[in-house]
């Protein structure tokens, strides 16, 4: 087949799920190909070019998909709710690519607009519901760093350890609770995790709000 950019794409990213970031290469997406590396350079001149445009795919999904997810929530939703139809459409999207959680997280090193599209619209949804500008920037980074760090562990690899009863029980005799909460359906906690971080900025910037509307108090013992 003649190769394309689409093409080099799509082997790039095969290839990243496999080897990850320092088993990426030119050669080894030629490889894949069936083509000389030097065939690709018309289409992409750079590994680094390559990262752009593949974290550029990633991102552009996760955008269309967050944008059909908006669509279909019922008029009036509130903020909170925007924002878990923009998290939970990411990471979906994110878990359709093997390595997608570590790729996206590199995406603003390589000025992925996708990316930054993403951010942009989480922000505009946080700022909308009159979030303050001076959360709005940390609260964007919590959420989107939360989706990242979750689709991480899903797409970590499973510890190398046998694990017998005699040590389960031992785990649930030890830590009942944090073997209790590592149960449980993944997209429903992670659903449940995001509306927790949307009461958590709510709370936050209303208790800002309100000690900013409080009264001055005169100094002790001055009487006007």
């Amino acid at each position: 087949m003649k190769l394309s950019t689409d093409r080099i794409i799509e082997a790039g990213m095969a290839v990243f799920a496999e080897a990850g970031y320092h088993g990426l290469s030119m050669r080894q997406v030629a490889k894949r190909l069936d083509a000389h590396a030097g065939s690709m350079y018309y289409h992409v001149p750079n590994k680094s070019a390559l990262l752009q445009l593949m974290a550029d795919r990633l991102a552009q999904q996760a955008y269309d998909a967050g944008t059909a997810a908006l669509a279909a929530l019922p008029e009036g939703a509130g903020w909170p709710e925007r924002v878990e139809a923009q998290a939970v459409s990411l990471r979906r999207s994110l878990l359709r690519h093997p390595g997608g959680a570590v790729m996206f997280a590199d995406s603003p090193k390589v000025l992925s607009t996708g990316a930054l599209s993403l951010m942009e619209r989480l922000l505009r949804t946080l700022k909308d519901a009159g979030i303050r500008d001076e959360h709005l920037g940390i609260a964007g980074d919590v959420v989107l760093s939360h989706i990242t760090g979750y689709v991480l562990q899903e797409q970590g690899e499973p510890p190398a350890i046998e694990v017998g009863p005699e040590d389960v029980a031992e785990l649930h005799r030890r830590f009942p609770l944090t073997v209790a909460a590592a149960g449980g359906d993944q997209e429903e906690k992670f659903i449940r995790s995001v509306r927790l971080l949307c009461a958590g900025i709510g709370a936050l910037d209303e208790s800002g709000s309100a000690a900013a509307a409080r009264p001055a108090r005169s100094p002790s013992g001055d009487h006007g």
